[in-house]
């Protein structure tokens, strides 16, 4: 079950969590560890209130910042960490990497919304949850669990 894992991040403070408990865990069991940040493709925005080039710099500088947060956390476990910054849909983009690289599980942080919240929104978490052929480790504030 975990050959090879890849962490989700956009930077959050659930998906920080979830490089911790990845690194961690590739760590101790000694396997590939690969990270993906995605520039959401389907923003939304009031183009008269918000120039376009603002928000993607500002998604590419935090997919930077979250990327580097990574390598920082691998290195100080001793492990090494491919990284990947991809644009489109989140959940599309993971698991499409994940196709391509063959990686067994996928790690992603929770957010703390109620699952009816969630299901009206469609976040990224729950469509990998949906739609992942993969295991997918959902790791919350307080406890980690794992669906499929």
């Amino acid at each position: 079950m975990f050959n090879s894992l890849l962490v989700a991040t956009d930077g959050s403070e659930p998906s920080q969590r979830a490089i911790d408990h990845a690194v961690n865990l590739a760590s101790r069991l000694e396997v590939p560890l690969h990270a993906i940040a995605v520039l959401e493709s389907r923003t939304e925005y009031d183009s008269a209130i918000v120039d376009p080039e603002v928000v993607r710099a500002q998604q590419e500088r935090q997919a930077q910042v979250a990327l580097e947060t990574v390598e920082t956390a691998a290195s100080e476990q001793g492990i090494s960490v491919v990284t990947v910054r991809r644009e489109g849909i989140p959940h599309e983009e993971i698991l499409t990497y994940a196709e391509e690289r063959d990686i067994e599980t996928l790690v992603v942080g929770a957010r703390g919304r109620s699952a009816f919240r969630g299901a009206l929104l469609g976040s990224t978490v729950d469509a990998l949850v949906r739609q992942s052929p993969r295991p997918v480790v959902v790791v919350g504030d307080e406890s980690v669990r794992s669906e499929s």
